[in-house]
């Protein structure tokens, strides 16, 4: 176990149990980025309008693994989430994030 997962946990032990628990993979990158790849399955809701649309992820009523281009939206995103009582994770990369699935 490394520095960073001592500190923070290992991540893709955290993806593994949001996964089976039925997580929501949530793309917060533009409809232009998305549509140029994305994970199969996931929801793209850009970062720009996710506050607009807390109340219809809180009744999918599922844990949410956030995602983006690079992990910086996908970070605020994970934090807006939280902060509205929304249990989620930032993924990072979906690109990456797809190798962990």
């Amino acid at each position: 176990m490394g520095l960073l997962d001592s500190l923070f946990g290992n991540k893709k032990d955290k993806i593994k149990d949001f996964q089976s628990r039925g997580a929501l993979i949530l793309d917060v990158r533009t409809k232009g980025e998305y549509d140029q790849g994305s994970i199969t399955g996931s929801k793209n809701i850009p970062l720009q309008v996710i506050n607009s649309k807390i109340n219809d992820i809180k009744k999918l009523n599922k844990p949410v693994i956030t995602c983006c281009a690079s992990g910086m939206r996908s970070s605020s995103a994970a934090s807006i989430l939280k902060a509205q009582g929304i249990e989620a994770i930032n993924g990072g990369g979906w690109s990456s994030l797809s190798k962990k699935l």
